[in-house]
């Protein structure tokens, strides 16, 4: 008996260990680059050594002073805001209708869109970079432009949202129409309050894509400053005329973008991980 709970000891203080590990693993680069965001020492490129020799805030204040950082902040804001309200509603109420109402072509619909997901976004880039030309919608229009591409196809989305919702019992859907509830009625007040683990998740997922998207952005924004989100503009500088000066600026960039993004995900991990398994049941 004693023996056994030795080795689950050893076991656990293993794990624990191993996971300690991984988390200063998972450290390290954030916490050199916040170092180096705080580096007030005159030259700003790249250093060989990782505690600053001089501290202070100097980049953060060039940052918002002297760059067009909050403007690019400014618009990855407004994208990462607009694309998580309108993809939650549009997945939300996929995933409703699929999971809910039964209807003809219901079941080849969604072998259509499981088939259609199959396929890299990145094939539609050139001929949603034209479509979106001749809207207006590229270089300063880039950021409504990003929000429809987030958002068009946002109810693709739908699998998480419709395994959830899958598992709250339709009992309750009975029970309201039995006392005159509409369909819209019941979806409003007596699902949507019983999802909020999955309108969380979906909305916090939406909101954090994004601040990491460079690809797509700077496709669309290329060469025009104004329409760059933060990815795109944190990355021009560390071109090769640009990264000498602007390193430790780059850094105290990651760092306003890693905080609050992070503050947000650790605020809500109980209702992110609780959509993630609530939507994890097949149905």
């Amino acid at each position: 008996m004693g023996s056994a709970k030795t080795k689950k000891r050893a076991a656990n203080a293993a794990i624990y260990a191993l996971l300690i590990i991984i988390c200063i693993l998972w450290l390290i680069p954030f916490v050199l680059i916040l170092l180096q965001s705080l580096r007030a020492e005159p030259y700003s490129g790249m250093s060989g050594y990782i505690l600053p020799r001089i501290w202070g805030l100097k980049n953060y204040v060039y940052l918002f002073r002297e760059t067009s950082f909050p403007v690019w902040y400014g618009n990855t804001l407004i994208i990462a805001l607009a694309s998580a309200l309108l993809q939650t509603a549009m997945v939300m109420l996929t995933g409703y209708g699929l999971s809910r109402l039964r209807f003809k072509g219901r079941r080849f619909l969604m072998n259509a869109v499981l088939v259609l997901g199959m396929f890299p976004g990145f094939l539609t880039m050139i001929i949603l970079y034209y479509v979106l030309k001749s809207a207006g919608m590229t270089q300063s229009g880039a950021v409504p432009g990003l929000i429809l591409v987030y958002v068009a196809s946002s109810g693709m989305g739908y699998y998480v949202a419709k395994g959830f919702l899958d598992t709250i019992p339709r009992s309750l859907d009975e029970a309201a129409r039995v006392d005159g509830a509409t369909k819209a009625q019941i979806f409003w007040r007596v699902t949507m309050p019983l999802s909020k683990p999955i309108i969380i998740y979906t909305l916090l997922t939406a909101f954090m894509a994004p601040f990491t998207d460079y690809i797509f952005a700077s496709y669309i924004a290329f060469g025009e400053p104004s329409g760059y989100n933060v990815a795109v503009g944190l990355y021009s500088w560390l071109q090769k005329d640009m990264i000498s000066s602007h390193f430790t600026a780059f850094c105290a960039g990651g760092v306003c973008v890693a905080v609050p993004v992070t503050l947000l995900f650790l605020l809500l991990q109980k209702y992110y991980v609780e959509g993630v398994t609530g939507g994890a049941v097949k149905g």
